[in-house]
């Protein structure tokens, strides 16, 4: 759980960091800067996807946890859980809080330093992992939260929550928790993180959020893909 306290406290300290600092930055640059994080959003998950040894896993996790997904309707319960955050806690009227909320939780949480990282943290108490995605969440906390205000550092509670149950409970997953499973975890991972990036450019909303469940869909179709040679 250390790595996922030290994540916790770097994205609120980066997050203070921005919000005390960002004024001093024109709106025009904070646009700009951010467009360029897109690009390189895109980029990490393009880089982790294609890392599948198989094409057809990703396809049925995404298929099957979108489905659960809208069934709980994952994206709506965060954007609800941010607008109660901003009602009792932001008075800027800017609409700012839920969106910079939805989109950090989201880049924070999926993707593969978020998933191996917590399973090194419960597994082997190996931080080194969780250390680095600590300094890099810190940064880009920074630049988000100057452009999209304080929800950004209020997404250190969904990351505090995914990451330290992933390590709770990753004692109980370390005879499933293969290499090939976690490779095509973090390939749907990937993808999600691509989507993410479509989302911070405009080019077209997608519901990242309810595609969530597709990453541990990913456990037991790796298992059955492997077990009948697919």
């Amino acid at each position: 759980m250390l790595g996922t306290i030290v994540n916790f406290i770097a994205i609120g300290v980066g997050g203070l960091a921005g919000l005390f600092f960002g004024k001093a930055f024109p709106e025009k640059l904070k646009t700009t800067v951010i467009q360029g994080i897109g690009l390189t959003v895109i980029i990490i998950g393009l880089q982790m996807a294609i890392k599948t040894t198989n094409v057809l896993i990703i396809i049925a996790s995404l298929v099957l946890g979108g489905l659960i997904g809208e069934s709980i309707d994952i994206e709506a319960r965060l954007n609800d859980f941010g607008k109660y955050l901003e009602k009792k806690l932001s008075s800027n009227g800017e609409g700012q809080f839920t969106k910079g909320f939805v989109t950090t939780s989201l880049i924070y949480c999926v993707g593969a330093m978020a998933i191996v990282g917590s399973l090194e943290d419960g597994l082997n108490g190996n931080h080194s992992i969780l250390y680095a995605k600590s300094a890099l969440d810190g940064i880009t906390a920074i630049v988000f939260s100057s452009s999209m205000g304080v929800g950004v550092i209020f997404s250190a509670i969904p990351v505090f929550l995914y990451q330290g149950s992933i390590s709770l409970f990753a004692g109980m997953l370390q005879g499933i928790l293969s290499e090939p499973v976690v490779l095509e975890m973090s390939a749907v991972g990937g993808l999600l993180i691509f989507g993410i990036g479509i989302n911070m450019l405009g080019i077209k909303e997608i519901k990242v959020g309810n595609l969530l469940p597709g990453i541990f869909i990913a456990v037991p179709l790796t298992i059955l893909f492997k077990h009948f040679g697919l």
